[in-house]
């Protein structure tokens, strides 16, 4: 249950303000067609964090506990450092498709979300904690849960959200589970 929650709430606050945050928005407003849009946010999250978790649990097996204690110390301290950074689209979908919203969207998020904090997140989580459904389910919950209502609600939530507020909190709790895993014991 402990990697489920902490996957969640990693990956709910360290979406707000990334840039597939900023995609969803942007997909909500061109597109207006919110359920294919989630569903599509859905699946590319759940295919792309399946495989970061498969990563990160594969690190887990190569990696002696010594040492992938420090370096799971070092990749929480590395993401709340990224976390600091404020995201930007360098461009916008193309809304004219014909594979749909659903097809847009899945695909421009499992790309958009390739080398993203929150794929590295997955990693880290899944090398952290044996459990992979678990963190998958989480960050993909803690997605869904940044996610969702930006395309819900489009532009009015946006702009009410103290975006560097939120950055500062994301690096302070990726910072946190730096110091978690610094303190845990060596059999991880």
């Amino acid at each position: 249950m402990e990697a489920f929650l902490v996957s969640t709430v990693v990956v709910a606050v360290g979406e707000i303000g990334d840039k597939t945050q900023l995609l969803a928005l942007v997909l909500a407003a061109r597109l207006k067609k919110p359920l294919p849009i989630v569903l599509g946010i859905l699946v590319a999250t759940l295919f792309n964090h399946t495989l970061a978790g498969l990563a990160g649990a594969w690190v887990r097996t190569m990696i002696p506990a010594p040492y992938l204690r420090w370096l799971l110390v070092a990749s929480f301290f590395a993401v709340a450092l990224w976390a600091l950074k404020p995201d930007s689209m360098d461009s916008e979908p193309t809304p004219q498709s014909r594979w749909g919203a659903f097809m847009v969207t899945a695909v421009a998020f499992f790309l958009a979300e390739i080398g993203d904090k929150t794929q590295i997140a997955t990693v880290v989580l899944a090398a952290r904690f044996a459990n992979l459904v678990a963190v998958v389910a989480g960050t993909t919950l803690g997605m869904l849960i940044a996610d969702v209502p930006v395309v819900l609600l489009g532009n009015a939530a946006a702009a009410r959200i103290p975006m560097r507020l939120v950055r500062y909190a994301a690096a302070g709790l990726f910072a946190l589970l730096g110091v978690a895993a610094w303190l845990a014991p060596v059999s991880l």
